[in-house]
């Protein structure tokens, strides 16, 4: 499958033309022949021979980038001054900055914002620690936590490598829902050591998000954090992939006229994202599910299972199902994919029922092209931004912990998760549910305050 132009590989070339002619056509005429894309094109100095143009276009990967500047370069009289590459543009000196909240404009200002008036205030959140919540800014902080384990689809790429992430979500959550968050990139992969130093820096926060941390590990880590703290953790990579899986699965259901508890669901992967996208799915009331990891479907007979893929066993597959992901879907009303490229082709997904869906979210190459999949099945969603039905987490993290800090809450179940899906489903409205539109933009106005209520409110009910 031949990737589209992407403005992630947006570059953007200074060059020189003659101002008269037809040299600016030229230039993009070359670029689009070369498979490119041109997004802008702004003069920017103009005399009576030369004409000075920023042209901005997109390629696929790096090396497209790189042919289409060499076919630029051949545009007779042209001369290249400068390429940008508009990404790493955006990351230079970092994507967040810290600001004060007040002026310090004179002796007043830095005493009581420091010494000696901030000693009052440290002396009360001494004698009453959860005067933090509301003295400092714990009260809307989020730290952002990672070992550069499992970062995106790079694998372990270590601490400094995963910082660029870790900011880029860091701003996502200043974006849609006002939250304060920061990085902390741990230089250590042992389970042991990132849940003390986690432990340790829990104070200043008011809750945890861990970023990008590798299975099995990630369950360890998380299961021991939420037994140690009383602040809300939560593994994005689990449980914000399988609440905007939820909610698509939930609109997409509502298309095709089938029930949860009715409809055979097939899952390929059984890493993070696919076991907690499994959990919220049971807890909805699905019931007849299997899951295929790289050896076939998971079934209780099968020899060397892990603890995590033994719980799998045993919650799923109650036919006792031996065979391979192919055979699977045969006769499925849902496939779900959160592993590797290309395991289906089309010609499975026509084996599916009549109304099928078919979630394939692997990136950037899906578990099955969306377009042989969207000849067969009702519904497609897939984790990229050039087809429509994006499962997107962004979706779903900002508005659960702006939910959770609202409510101050101490941690994060099941019931606020499923309370977070309904939310994101219900932000799109019957009249606008349809087969290519099952889930909302991470732009859409309502998207990110719906989620927040609902949490609120399940945070609520689960106190009462």
């Amino acid at each position: 499958m031949t990737s589209a132009p992407s403005v992630s590989y947006s570059i953007t070339v200074r060059l020189e033309v003659p101002a008269g002619g037809r040299a600016v056509s030229e230039l993009t005429a070359a670029v689009e022949h070369a498979g490119g894309t041109v997004t802008a094109l702004d003069v920017t100095a103009s005399g009576h021979e030369r004409l000075r143009i920023d042209v901005t276009c997109a390629a696929t990967d790096t090396a497209h980038a790189d042919r289409l500047v060499e076919v630029l370069r051949q545009v007779p009289d042209v001369i290249i001054h400068k390429v940008s590459d508009r990404t790493f543009l955006m990351h230079l000196g970092g994507k967040i900055e810290m600001q004060a909240k007040h002026p310090i404009r004179n002796r007043d200002d830095l005493s009581m914002i420091y010494t000696p008036g901030v000693a009052r205030v440290s002396l009360a959140i001494a004698a009453n620690p959860d005067d933090a919540r509301r003295l400092t800014i714990k009260r809307n902080s989020v730290a952002v936590v990672t070992d550069g384990s499992a970062v995106l689809g790079l694998g372990n790429i270590g601490p400094q490598a995963a910082l660029p992430v870790m900011e880029g979500k860091a701003a996502l959550f200043k974006r849609f829902a006002g939250i304060d968050a920061w990085p902390i990139c741990l230089d250590t992969q042992d389970v042991d050591t990132i849940v003390e130093v986690v432990r340790s820096i829990a104070p200043g926060f008011a809750g945890i998000n861990l970023e990008d941390i590798s299975a099995p590990r990630c369950f360890e880590v998380e299961r021991r954090l939420r037994d140690l703290l009383d602040i809300p953790v939560f593994h994005d990579d689990q449980h914000g992939t399988a609440i905007v899986v939820l909610a698509a699965l939930t609109n997409a259901l509502r298309i095709v006229g089938k029930d949860i508890g009715h409809v055979q669901i097939v899952m390929s992967g059984a890493g993070a994202a696919g076991s907690a996208i499994l959990r919220l799915m049971l807890a909805a009331g699905a019931k007849d599910v299997l899951v295929a990891d790289v050896d076939g479907v998971i079934h209780p007979e099968r020899q060397g299972l892990s603890p995590e893929l033994a719980w799998i066993a045993e919650q799923t597959n109650h036919a006792h199902y031996t065979g391979d992901v192919r055979g699977a879907v045969a006769g499925a009303d849902v496939f779900i994919g959160v592993s590797a490229p290309n395991v289906l082709t089309g010609a499975d997904i026509a084996t599916m029922n009549p109304g099928s869906i078919v979630f394939a979210l692997a990136n950037p190459e899906p578990e099955v092209d969306p377009a042989e999949a969207r000849e067969h099945a009702s519904v497609v969603a897939t984790g990229r931004s050039d087809y429509p039905n994006q499962i997107n987490n962004v979706l779903a993290f900002p508005g659960v912990f702006r939910g959770l800090l609202d409510a101050h809450s101490h941690h994060v179940d099941d019931s606020m998760l499923l309370a977070a899906a309904q939310a994101i489903a219900d932000v799109v409205s019957e009249g606008e549910l349809n087969a290519n539109y099952v889930i909302p933009s991470v732009f859409h106005p309502d998207v990110h305050n719906a989620v927040a209520a609902a949490v609120r409110e399940a945070v609520s009910a689960a106190s009462d």
